[in-house]
């Protein structure tokens, strides 16, 4: 009788094993998934309908085994919002901790020192992966480096995190200020800068350009920055051809050659290290400088001493063929 009883219980423990086994397949073993994607989870998403897309998706076999299983065997945390890497063969297990706790895929969007704000916003407007509109941002608002962002992120949440970027840095270096700068406000500091960062590509060149600049000022002299005379034209775009000569004596609130002082603006977006040479120029008395023909300027203190590097210069470019 005893035996008649057992072999029953056995049979259906055996069926109950085999169930489990057949249904916590889905949480340990290897997942249908045949090759790497990427997964979106949208913000707000619930960990149901994170399962319904991810079934969708060929990720998980079943939206109700993967539930059910996760309530029994995963953590309790929220899925986190973003995009993830799925591997293939990910199992529910490994699917449901990437959700809960990886670290969400970033891209990059790179400002380079000197760009002017409309192409700031050309070049968020170009990334495919972030969403709506986004306006030209404020000339010199920005701080040229690199910003990391999440697929679907707004265009403007990125914009806003580059204009935080540079009030950090702008409000930095005006702490550190020396008495030897001639900007009296941070908005000066930044129209000075983005002229510096205009005239010259090399860090070492930074203070010595804007002590040629900053000696100008308080001299009352004409800056003859040939990037203000651009800006009006292009919005800081590469003209991609000579300045003529009626866009020289052009009047307006840029043309340094037509006026004495500070344009009415920044010409580009400076970088954090033109703003602190603005605000800690070199100790110098040069006023003039010119292209040496090796990518970097010479400096003068006198205009005949400038003439006289202007000559050189001239000389080098003939005997290369350029004139």
């Amino acid at each position: 009788m005893i035996r008649r009883l057992v072999w029953p219980i056995i049979l259906l423990a055996l069926m109950a094993g085999a169930g489990a086994l057949w249904i916590s397949r889905d949480w340990w073993a290897e997942g249908p998934l045949k090759q790497e994607v990427s997964f979106t989870v949208p913000a707000g998403a619930s960990l149901g309908s994170a399962a319904r897309a991810l079934e969708k998706a060929g990720i998980i076999r079943s939206t109700t085994n993967f539930l059910r299983l996760a309530r029994r065997f995963g953590a309790l945390d929220p899925v986190r919002a973003g995009e993830f890497d799925i591997p293939a063969r990910a199992s529910g297990r490994e699917v449901l901790d990437i959700l809960q706790h990886g670290k969400p895929l970033q891209r990059l969007v790179t400002i380079p020192e000197g760009m002017p704000s409309i192409m700031v916003q050309e070049r968020l407007a170009a990334e495919p992966m972030l969403s709506g509109p986004v306006p030209v941002p404020v000339e010199g608002s920005v701080l040229p480096d690199s910003y990391s962002y999440e697929r679907g992120e707004p265009r403007v949440a990125v914009l806003h995190r580059m204009q935080a970027a540079m009030t950090k840095a702008l409000d930095a270096a005006w702490a550190a200020r020396k008495p030897t700068t001639v900007a009296k406000t941070k908005d000066q500091a930044v129209i000075l800068a983005s002229i510096v960062e205009k005239e010259t590509a090399l860090a070492s060149e930074r203070r010595m350009v804007a002590a040629v600049y900053s000696n100008r000022v308080r001299q009352g002299m004409k800056l003859q920055a040939d990037p203000t005379i651009i800006y009006p034209i292009t919005h800081g775009k590469p003209l991609g051809r000579r300045i003529r000569e009626s866009e020289i004596h052009a009047v307006n609130g840029y043309n340094t050659y037509a006026m004495t002082g500070l344009p009415a603006g920044p010409i580009a977006n400076p970088s954090g290290a033109s703003i602190e040479a603005v605000l800690n120029p070199a100790p110098s008395k040069a006023l003039y400088f010119v292209a040496n023909g090796k990518g970097g300027h010479v400096f003068a203190n006198t205009l005949a001493e400038h003439n006289a590097n202007v000559r050189r210069f001239y000389a080098l470019r003939r005997a290369k063929g350029e004139m």
